[in-house]
């Protein structure tokens, strides 16, 4: 029996599990073991589901300790100097990716790869347990400093949690099923952030500090418990080959770019689509300047976030097992469409009203394009290699990524510092070049 064909073995999990899997994956009819072994057939309702929680918690708690909402707001109420506001992001994102390279080198050297993203949930967990206790005991510049260094401990861990899922997901979850996780996973955890989102917009400023204390707790929390969930994924030992030959070997993964035409262009369309993550905060400062800073609004902005991925996410990741390819040109193009809408709008005279519904939209139009951006570019990375490879695929592209990502980040703080309106015109570019670039791509969906 090939790996294609409908499995009829004895289920290893209860029933009520193979009911969600059967409904949210849509696998009524048969299973479907695309690309994964026999005995990860089996499993992959119960893996399906555990991966499904795991997941749905450490996203959630990403959206509640946010760097480009949360951690900005709470430096602002500590006192820490503004310079330290704009290595948020930057260290966030790039910190995540750039050490990947060598941190999937050391992947590789293990058969069981699901305790790498046990360690590093925990990890970030405890990391935002003690930014929760700099926000009761610190202030000033000393908080500031000790937050930006917990963030870059907390985005390392993100970036092993990042190899190590992937890897975990294609050895677990069939082909033609991941975008349908992925999507589940956006939905249900913006379903819980929208109803933060609008707690908190109902709150008074006065009690933004003990807010952010709560929200950092709270996502350390889910962390954890994301952690528990996840050590309790069945996976099988995979290859281990190459494992062992450090930092040279790690380096010698990047001619791929060199030997690999499909994912060359891959890098080269996901490095112009920057601007789909990077064109949030100048969304929220335009909408800052013209509406003020009351923590209120920060609440609106996410809640917003949270409805867009609550209603896009499960369309997108469905997309995405078709033509994954499709998704990322048309959540790109769109993200950029949309900030190019805003940099007019800007220019506008209005009332306040005015202005909250369109900020508010928008950031609700872009959340959806990031969304489908995002769910694009993971389900066609995966479904691109096999074993190693894909192991090696995301470690270099992030890796590459992240570099990309401080230089982008720089060059758009820097047209910023005198145009906000200017950098997110330079991003939109970026933006529908990358969307033009990934039509070009091969067909891995199917």
């Amino acid at each position: 029996m090939n790996a294609a064909n409908v499995r009829q073995e004895r289920p290893s999990h209860p029933q009520w599990v193979e009911s969600i899997y059967e409904r949210l994956a849509e696998d009524d009819e048969g299973r479907v073991c695309k690309a994964i072994s026999d005995n990860a057939c089996r499993e992959s309702p119960g893996n399906f589901v555990r991966m499904l929680i795991a997941n749905t918690l450490s996203n959630l708690a990403d959206r509640l300790a946010s760097a480009k909402t949360t951690l900005p707001w709470l430096l602002m109420q500590l006192g820490a100097p503004a310079w330290m506001l704009s290595l948020l992001v930057p260290i966030r994102e790039s910190g995540s990716m750039l050490p990947q390279l060598w941190i999937g080198a050391s992947i590789r050297q293990r058969a069981v790869r699901k305790w790498i993203w046990v360690a590093g949930g925990i990890s970030q967990g405890l990391c935002l347990l003690v930014m929760g206790w700099v926000a009761m005991a610190l202030e000033g510049w000393g908080a500031g400093a000790l937050i930006v260094a917990l963030l870059v401990v907390f985005s390392v861990s993100r970036g092993a949690c990042s190899v190590a899922f992937k890897d975990v997901q294609g050895k677990t979850i069939p082909k033609t099923r991941r975008g349908r996780l992925s999507g589940w996973i956006s939905m249900i955890s913006g379903l819980a952030a929208l109803g933060v989102g609008v707690l908190v917009g109902g709150l008074q400023s006065d009690s933004s500090q003990e807010v952010f204390v709560m929200l950092l707790a709270a996502a350390a929390l889910l962390w954890l418990l994301a952690a528990i969930v996840f050590s309790r994924m069945i996976e099988e030992p995979g290859a281990t080959e190459g494992g062992a030959d450090g930092w040279r070997a790690a380096l010698d993964k990047l001619s791929l770019l060199r030997t690999d035409l499909p994912f060359r262009r891959f890098v080269f369309a996901r490095a112009l689509a920057l601007g789909t993550g990077l064109a949030a905060p100048f969304y929220v400062v335009l909408a800052r300047d013209s509406l003020g800073d009351a923590i209120s609004l920060l609440g609106l902005f996410i809640a917003v976030e949270g409805l867009a991925s609550l209603v896009s996410s499960p369309v997108w990741g469905k997309w995405a097992d078709r033509s994954s390819k499709q998704v990322f040109a048309t959540a790109c193009a769109m993200a950029s469409i949309l900030s190019l809408m805003v940099t007019i709008w800007s220019w506008v005279p209005a009332s306040d009203l005015a202005h909250q519904a369109f900020y508010l939209l928008a950031f609700f139009g872009l959340g959806i394009a990031h969304a489908g951006v995002r769910l694009g570019r993971k389900t066609y990375l995966v479904d691109m290699a096999q074993g190693n490879k894909r192991t090696d695929y995301v470690a270099v592209s992030n890796t590459v990524i992240g570099a990309l990502l401080l230089v982008v980040g720089l060059v758009a703080g820097l047209v910023a510092s005198v145009s906000t309106q200017a950098a997110l015109i330079l991003l939109a570019l970026a933006g529908l070049s990358g969307a033009w670039m990934s039509l070009r791509w091969k067909d891995v969906s199917g």
